[in-house]
């Protein structure tokens, strides 16, 4: 599988082992705090806000791309339009919103921001810009449930081994991002790839602001 369609393919994948015992066992979470540098941002969604400490001295310019669309408030009236889960019966995967290309909105795209390059990784609440080709990322974005090393670069890999760009984790409202995940995906996919993962209807995200 390419890399650009990993995030396509995440209904098949397995599900991490020490990620899974620790939510059939119910554990509590280690509590995420931001750490220094960080940028919070609240995006307030119908089902509840969802706060994210974005990485702005490991990953400069994909956090001033997110911001942008922040501070213009182009966030305003997005979503959470895609949950693409794991067939185990534990939540595994990711949610992604955005503006879906909106031409009206949606800005220039940004430089490809490696892991390699940040020292991120993708992990249980990252959130990540998504793209096609490096360098194609732009409004849209994804927030992972569970790890997913995978999504990482790997320049060991062969073709597109570049993954995403890591750029913020989510710090409070993890319980929203799990509903999302949980919620009903009979939406018409427009890319064939992302059948059975299009909510419908999608969540709003009412605002997007800096706190």
């Amino acid at each position: 599988m390419k890399r650009r369609d990993l995030l396509a393919g995440l209904g098949g994948l397995a599900v991490a082992p020490g990620l899974a015992k620790a939510q059939i066992l119910n554990l509590a979470p280690t509590p995420i705090v931001p750490g220094a540098g960080d940028i919070l941002v609240s995006l307030e969604t119908s089902l509840g806000p969802i706060v994210i400490a974005l990485k702005a001295r490991q990953a400069p310019l994909t956090t001033a791309n997110f911001l942008q669309y922040v501070d213009k408030k182009l966030y305003d009236g997005a979503s959470f339009w895609r949950s693409a889960k794991s067939k185990s019966p534990v939540d595994y995967g990711l949610i992604e919103g955005g503006l879906q290309s909106d031409p009206a909105k949606v800005l220039p795209p940004v430089a490809h921001e490696p892991t390699t390059q940040t020292g991120l990784r993708h992990v249980d609440g990252t959130v990540s810009l998504a793209r096609r080709a490096p360098g194609t990322g732009d409004s849209d974005f994804f927030v992972c449930v569970g790890e997913a090393p995978y999504l990482d670069a790997n320049p060991a890999a062969e073709g597109d081994n570049l993954g995403f760009a890591a750029f913020g984790q989510v710090i409070k409202g993890m319980e929203v991002v799990h509903k999302i995940l949980n919620l009903p995906t009979p939406g018409k996919a427009t890319n064939p790839v992302m059948e059975g993962q299009m909510l419908d209807p999608v969540v709003p995200i009412v605002t997007a602001r800096r706190i």
